[in-house]
């Protein structure tokens, strides 16, 4: 028990690591290549972040504990639109684009309510996952095309401020460069794009080791406690598996790069769903018995609410925040209190 707590705090500690390296790797990717924020946090970002979500959801599937899979999918996105937006919003309110409000966000409502129509026969079919498949296809190829179309538009205002920074960062020495850069004692200058791509892919190795001893500690620390794998997957597993998107949201937002938090929180919440449970479903058809009607509810109304307030003079404001985290301490004891 004592060495699973320890595996716990290692976990978080390297996960809240990671995720510093691959914001600003991510941040210095978008500018090098002209693409928008939002778009790097809806792809790059939101993928990287959903791996521990998928690896779990897959091996859970393939060993014949499908609530845990499902669980940890429908807990994660409810811990992403709650909890996370909830957190960095109280951090740092966050700006949302009207182009997000309006063409983003749907996406992720959507998402959900596809599951909660899906999952009403405690069922995850091949043919439903199919149809989950076809959706995020879907989405990435319309995510990618309005991301060049927005970068076409910033390419020359963008273009003279990239050359003057790279000039200066010519002059240096590149791996002393490069070890500031890991430390975090150069965010302001614009990185190379190798060093970029380095740092996310630290940032994503650091994001699914620590998450995975995370979660691995803490299911045994339940499992001990006499815990169903239902209520597992939605707690314990959901919010190990959600550290990564929890630490990348909140240190974006508090580096006031809101795109980086929000896309990130939204292309989850979209991957978890249609990409996590697509490919699982495809490979292991699922027969869920734990997911209840309440958690299929909570998971549309987080999406739904995440939604409303940012049509709110298109910010995520504190007060808003407090009332997502208090949405989801209140599930949170309902979890609790029906497993006691």
């Amino acid at each position: 028990m004592v060495l699973n707590i320890i595996f716990i705090i290692v976990g978080i500690a390297i996960v809240l690591w990671g995720a510093d390296r691959l914001t600003d790797g991510a941040v210095a990717l978008a500018q090098k290549m002209n693409i928008p924020e939002i778009v790097i946090g809806l792809t790059i970002v939101a993928m990287g972040t959903s791996m521990p979500e998928f690896f779990v959801s897959l091996m859970s599937a393939i060993n014949g504990t499908p609530d845990l899979a499902v669980g940890n999918v429908v807990g994660s996105n409810i811990f992403n639109s709650l909890l996370i937006v909830g957190v960095a919003a109280i951090v740092a309110p966050m700006v949302i684009s009207k182009s997000t409000v309006k063409k983003d966000i749907p996406f992720a409502v959507l998402a959900s309510a596809l599951l909660f129509g899906l999952g009403l026969d405690n069922n995850i079919s091949r043919i439903d996952a199919l149809i989950l498949s076809i959706v995020f296809v879907f989405f990435m190829i319309y995510t990618v095309r309005t991301g060049k179309q927005g970068s076409q538009e910033n390419t020359n205002e963008n273009s003279n401020k990239i050359e003057n920074k790279e000039k200066q960062a010519k002059n240096q020495n590149t791996l002393s460069q490069f070890f500031k850069f890991l430390i975090g004692k150069e965010k302001e200058k614009l990185m190379p794009i190798w060093i970029a791509i380095i740092l996310l892919l630290i940032g994503l190795a650091c994001l699914i080791f620590g998450s995975n001893l995370f979660v691995n500690a803490a299911t045994e620390v339940a499992t001990a406690l006499g815990v169903s794998q239902a209520i597992i997957g939605l707690t314990i597993v959901a919010g190990g598996t959600s550290l990564p998107e929890l630490a990348t949201s909140v240190v974006a937002a508090k580096k006031g790069q809101s795109a980086i938090a929000m896309g990130n929180v939204i292309g989850s919440n979209v991957m978890n769903i249609l990409m996590i449970l697509g490919i699982t479903g495809l490979i292991c058809p699922m027969q869920v018995n734990g997911i209840t009607i309440v958690d299929l509810s909570i998971l549309l109304l987080s999406a739904v609410l995440l939604w409303l307030f940012s049509y709110t003079k298109y910010t995520v404001q504190r007060w808003e925040g407090v009332v997502l985290c208090a949405i989801f301490g209140g599930y949170m004891a309902w979890l609790i209190s029906s497993a006691i």
